[in-house]
């Protein structure tokens, strides 16, 4: 068992480090689909990253797009986090890198750059990092379209997923997350002229407004269906003969979801001589509590011993990559990278005099459950969540799930 006391004196020793990292990094902004920005940070991150484990990064790239992969042989724990943030490049100008006593801004500053520094200071404390993986993708923030293979793929060949986005603003872990689905539904119509002839148009704006309010009634308590983006029309003096509307759709359980995609799907026209397409579906169902209730209880142990406040598991709306993990059925726990908030939004904030602690979780819990993993499992997989099947629906293989990583009982 490692000495609990030591790591968080390391990791308060390394405050400073830390928040001169997190600086540098915020200031190497990382745009979504930014192909040679997400370089440039991936470039940062890998020589870090490499300098802290001790082996190098496989640069894995999808359509330019580079994803930061340091697997293990014999892979007991995978640390996951995404460098892309909601911020477009130039950003960092007119909102740069500030540190306003305990408080940290800029972009991307909780949304989760800290979550990085966090895990890699974290992975420096422990004696040992062959049997930790460490993933950084950038497409986290446009959907994980690139990456969403190549965490499954990771997470099936692991006992244990910790993933290093943010906690909340009190410092909750994460044991629950909704899942989400995205849908584009395209209305096509019948163009004609707005003044002379509009009569012998089909108005597909017109046809979009009526489904804009339909599917806003697929909500339920617990359910979110949200019209967002739209568009219609290409001139003033035309009937539209085109319109396109994306939904937002979040849920609790999977139930949801597919009660929602079968309803959408199942959506008719109002006007006669209008049609509609609806491409898109669930992207991620959700995190259950059940793949995080046992990692939450060990960081709750180690949390005692390092002398933090009680450590404690929040539901959280917003949906992240542990999805995809839990779903596969890995024991999964997210929310263990920066205390902070306003994520996505021009108040985004993190208390750096947090970072160390933090850092000194992550290592403790990585420590306990590579000490605690070598025993047999029940001979239970722990299968996939919500009944739903364990494998992507873009038919990547999810890898085996057998010999899950068993929590000891406390």
């Amino acid at each position: 068992m490692m000495d609990t006391e030591a790591i968080r004196r390391t990791a308060r020793a390394q405050t400073s480090t830390m928040v001169r990292r997190l600086g540098v990094l915020v200031a190497t902004e990382s745009p979504p689909g930014a192909v040679a920005e997400l370089r440039s940070c991936a470039d940062l991150l890998d020589d870090w990253g490499s300098t802290v484990l001790g082996r190098p990064a496989h640069r894995i790239v999808h359509d330019g797009l580079t994803h930061l992969l340091w697997p293990a042989p014999d892979q007991q724990v995978l640390l996951i986090g995404h460098y892309d943030t909601v911020w477009p490049a130039g950003t960092i100008t007119d909102w740069p890198f500030t540190v306003n006593g305990r408080i940290a801004t800029g972009p991307g500053v909780c949304d989760m750059k800290s979550g990085i520094v966090q895990m890699l200071t974290a992975l420096s404390l422990l004696p040992d990092t062959s049997r930790v993986g460490l993933l950084l993708t950038c497409d986290e923030e446009s959907g994980s379209p690139t990456s969403r293979s190549l965490i499954e793929q990771q997470a099936g060949r692991s006992r244990v997923v910790l993933v290093g986005e943010p906690s909340t603003d009190t410092g909750a872990l994460k044991v629950a997350r909704k899942g989400g689905s995205v849908y584009w539904i395209t209305v096509r119509g019948r163009a004609a002229h707005a003044g002379v002839e509009p009569h012998l148009g089909v108005n597909a704006s017109v046809e979009l407004a009526h489904q804009l309010l339909a599917v806003r009634t697929l909500a339920a308590e617990g359910t979110s269906v949200t019209p967002t983006m739209l568009r219609g029309g290409t001139m003033t003096n035309q009937v539209p003969e085109s319109a396109q509307f994306c939904v937002d759709v979040r849920a609790w359980t999977g139930a949801e979801l597919d009660r929602v995609d079968r309803m959408i799907r199942a959506i008719t026209p109002a006007l006669t001589g209008s049609q509609l397409l609806v491409h898109g579906g669930v992207n991620r169902y959700p995190l259950q509590e059940s793949v995080a209730l046992p990692l939450l209880a060990i960081a709750q142990r180690v949390g005692r011993r390092l002398g933090l406040p009680p450590v404690v598991g929040v539901h959280a709306p917003g949906a992240s990559d542990a999805n995809f993990t839990g779903a596969l059925g890995v024991p999964t726990l997210d929310g263990l990278g920066g205390v902070g908030g306003g994520a996505h939004a021009r108040d985004e904030w993190v208390d750096v005099s947090m970072m160390p602690d933090r850092a000194a979780l992550l290592a403790g819990l990585v420590a306990e459950i590579l000490d605690g993993s070598a025993g047999p499992t029940d001979g239970h997989p722990a299968g996939p969540a919500d009944g739903h099947p364990a494998g992507p629906a873009d038919g990547h293989p999810a890898g085996s799930t057998a010999d899950r990583f068993v929590v000891p009982r406390a």
